[in-house]
């Protein structure tokens, strides 16, 4: 039975955490590893798990990307929601990826626009018309604009929401995002249902606008599980004392390498993974006062969050 059957459905709401994929030595897949960084996210409060960009899922073969699609939706079990990314360079293989995610249980799917070519509005717009058509379950429709490009045009994404109504959520990313999101909620009646993309770093600004939840990398979950939870009950003095450390230590991450740099190291550090791997060739490696200062910055946070 797809999820979208599934009376037991997760709700879409709240810290869904992006994880990594690890590695063994040769780069294949670390399933042992995976399992253990799933699990280790569900007790440290996640509300579900997304398999996205910093997931490697444009590095990875279409069966490996299958694979790992089955083990999270496997590994989760129903704790939380489980997102997927669907995101190809064809609506055919979208779609694909989509229908298999459903069918092996996934909440939700996201998908990014192809990253080879851009598109105009009416081509963006049949892409994900056709994954729509493909499933029951929701789409998420990320606007990856750090690394597609041309951002996705507000239009679009409200009239995307007028078709298909609450099963369309939306991942801003293009800058100015307050603003834009702010636009998009405009122009859906504030009926729009957005999560916050930047690793958390505008999440207390998009969260005053109206988001849903926040989809960050698997390193930060403590900070950030500590801090949506700070915004819901309105401690501000809680939010900006975690928030300010956050934002420095995020603000590092300037590229997809990048993240996965620092996310990994990170995970590493706090005995998840065994390795700091990342399927090359990569555009982005940490040099050694960048990574004092990670960690540095990472103390900072570990200290706020205690507090």
């Amino acid at each position: 039975m797809t999820a979208s059957g599934d009376s037991n459905a997760r709700p879409l709401t709240g810290v869904l955490c992006v994880f990594q994929t690890p590695y063994d030595a040769d780069e294949s897949i670390d399933f042992a590893t995976l399992d253990h960084e799933i699990d280790w996210l569900y007790r440290r409060g996640a509300d579900g798990i997304v398999m996205a960009m910093v997931s490697e899922v444009l590095r990875l073969s279409t069966a490996e990307r299958e694979a790992l699609a089955e083990r999270a939706c496997r590994t989760s079990g129903g704790r939380g929601a489980v997102v997927i990314s669907v995101g190809a360079e064809s609506s055919h293989a979208a779609e694909a990826l989509a229908r298999h995610a459903e069918l092996h249980g996934a909440d939700a799917v996201m998908a990014v626009p192809p990253v080879a070519v851009a598109l105009d509005a009416e081509q963006l717009r049949a892409y994900y018309e056709r994954i729509l058509a493909a499933v029951e379950i929701p789409v998420i429709v990320q606007d990856a604009s750090g690394y597609v490009g041309r951002p996705m045009p507000v239009a679009l994404l409200a009239e995307l929401h007028e078709a298909f109504g609450p099963r369309v959520y939306f991942k801003p990313e293009a800058v100015p995002i307050g603003p834009r999101l702010s636009e998009l909620l405009a122009a859906t009646g504030g009926e729009a249902r957005v999560f916050e993309g930047t690793g958390g770093i505008a999440l207390v600004d998009s969260f005053r606008r109206g988001i849903v939840g926040t989809m960050p990398g698997a390193d930060l979950v403590d900070a950030i599980v500590a801090l949506w939870r700070a915004l819901r009950a309105g401690d501000e003095a809680t939010a900006y004392r975690i928030w300010l450390p956050l934002a420095a230590l995020v603000s590092v991450q300037h590229s997809l390498d990048a993240f996965l740099a620092v996310e990994k190291h990170l995970l590493v550090r706090q005995g998840v993974f065994k390795n700091t791997i990342v399927r090359g060739p990569v555009g982005y490696s940490l040099d050694n006062a960048t990574r004092d200062e990670v960690d540095r910055l990472f103390d900072i946070l570990c200290a706020a969050v205690a507090q």
